[in-house]
């Protein structure tokens, strides 16, 4: 049975707190409730291993949304929690901010329960594979370490996360590392080898079937013999990771920088997000099948 996730809701209006708990109570959350980002920091710092996602009202008297978002980034404890933005601001600056500052996702009030749920729940998830990626990360027989090249096939979604923890383990920083390269891969199956546009991600999520999809997919005549190559190389301080698939490419270039137009969309940050979060560079190459991930050691 899975362990029951624990949610962060923060907000200074009780009848707001109410109707999230009302929305998602059928998903068998963990719901903790916070007035203010004073109470939401205090609850946070003294037990910051208990939470898997916090639901934050952006504006709120003592200390605002943005103020907990930042406290929260520069605490080791607490920043790679996720943090999803409910707010009645849209603007596309303070959304931006929100994005740049480390915000997962945003949700403009009101929104609709199937909208919460979704989010909530690709959250959770997406927070779930960090701390098991990390902790594999950490487990990887010491030897790989050594390695200075490698090329490695894959071509499903468990053989994908197998080896974003073995190259990470090489990495300088493992648990930054595999995020990003989990991205990567992921997005190298999903849709290069398998074809899912974004907009059938999106739809996928909201109805929970994302995972059944790419298993559905990855048994077609056209797929079984699809696969991705990784090159991966080291020389002295820098490590690049070239990652090959065999779809038709997508059109990157709007999906290396965070945008306020996606940002309520239930995915669509991975890229941007590892560019940021997990190498110092990250470069299309072609049509878009192909990307170089650069991490350079820091002497």
């Amino acid at each position: 049975m899975a362990q029951q996730a624990t949610l962060l809701v923060v907000d200074d209006e009780p009848i707001n707190i109410k109707v999230i708990a009302e929305q998602l109570k059928d998903e068998n959350y963990r719901i903790i409730m916070a007035k203010d980002g004073v109470q939401a920091m205090t609850l946070l710092e003294k037990s910051p291993d208990i939470y898997d996602a916090v639901l934050l009202d952006r504006i709120m008297p003592r200390m605002g949304g943005m103020e907990v978002l930042k406290n929260m980034k520069s605490n080791e404890m607490l920043k790679t929690i996720p943090v999803i933005f409910q707010t009645s601001k849209s603007e596309k600056t303070d959304i931006l901010e929100g994005l740049q500052a480390g915000a997962y996702y945003y949700l403009t009030k009101p929104y609709e329960k199937e909208t919460l749920r979704a989010v909530v729940k690709t959250a959770i998830s997406d927070y779930n594979r960090y701390k098991s990626l990390s902790e594999k990360a950490k487990k990887t027989v010491d030897a790989f370490t050594l390695m200075t090249k490698g090329i490695f096939e894959f071509r499903t979604l468990k053989e994908g996360y197998n080896l974003a923890t073995l190259l990470a383990n090489v990495c300088p920083e493992p648990s930054k590392a595999a995020t990003g390269l989990w991205e990567l891969l992921v997005n190298a199956v999903e849709h290069g080898n398998l074809g899912i546009t974004y907009d059938e991600k999106s739809q996928l999520n909201e109805q929970n079937q994302w995972n059944d999809e790419v298993e559905r997919r990855l048994c077609l005549p056209e797929n079984i013999s699809k696969k991705v190559i990784v090159n991966f190389d080291r020389i002295d301080n820098e490590i690049k990771i070239l990652i090959k698939d065999q779809g038709k490419g997508f059109d990157w270039n709007s999906y290396l920088e965070l945008s306020p137009d996606r940002a309520f969309d239930n995915h669509g940050r991975g890229i941007a997000m590892a560019k940021m979060f997990s190498f110092d560079s990250i470069d299309y190459l072609g049509a878009g099948n192909e990307v170089i991930a650069v991490i350079t050691a820091k002497k």
